[in-house]
């Protein structure tokens, strides 16, 4: 069971496409408004556009390269839900207190992620297979 009452809520919800600009017509279609953000996160092979869509955002995640995270993902599960992604405030301290919890960690030190955030993820092996991320907004 997946508890994380000591995060904020759900900060985005990242899904992996393969078409960005089909997929950011039927987003701006389905959600009613235009994405806010496009970024490249080079690191990772990615470009992320971001959607407000009330109090979660959502986050497509496209692959830059075919050796990418995404480029796997998609190419292993297919498009759809990548991660969940939960706001924190201390992100250092919440890594600290996952890994004392039990979780595997894949990132044991913060680093920078799209949308202005230090980011971490917990592997998905000890999240009840979902990719959970949390981020913290740099200041």
């Amino acid at each position: 069971m997946l508890y994380f009452a000591d995060m904020n809520q759900v900060e985005h919800i990242g899904i992996a496409v393969k078409n960005l600009e089909a997929s950011i017509a039927m987003y701006t279609l389905l959600l009613g408004v235009k994405p806010y953000k496009t970024e490249e996160v080079a690191s990772e092979g990615v470009i992320t556009v971001f959607f407000d869509a009330g109090n979660t955002k959502i986050e497509l995640l496209s692959a830059t390269r075919p050796d990418s995270p995404i480029a796997k993902f998609i190419e292993k599960r297919g498009e759809g839900i990548h991660h969940l992604a939960f706001g924190v405030d201390n992100i250092k301290k919440k890594i600290e207190e996952k890994k004392e919890a039990g979780f595997e960690l894949i990132n044991t030190e913060p680093k920078d992620g799209a949308d202005n955030k230090l980011i971490a993820f917990l592997h998905p092996k000890s999240t009840g297979n979902i990719l959970v991320e949390m981020c913290e907004e740099k200041k």
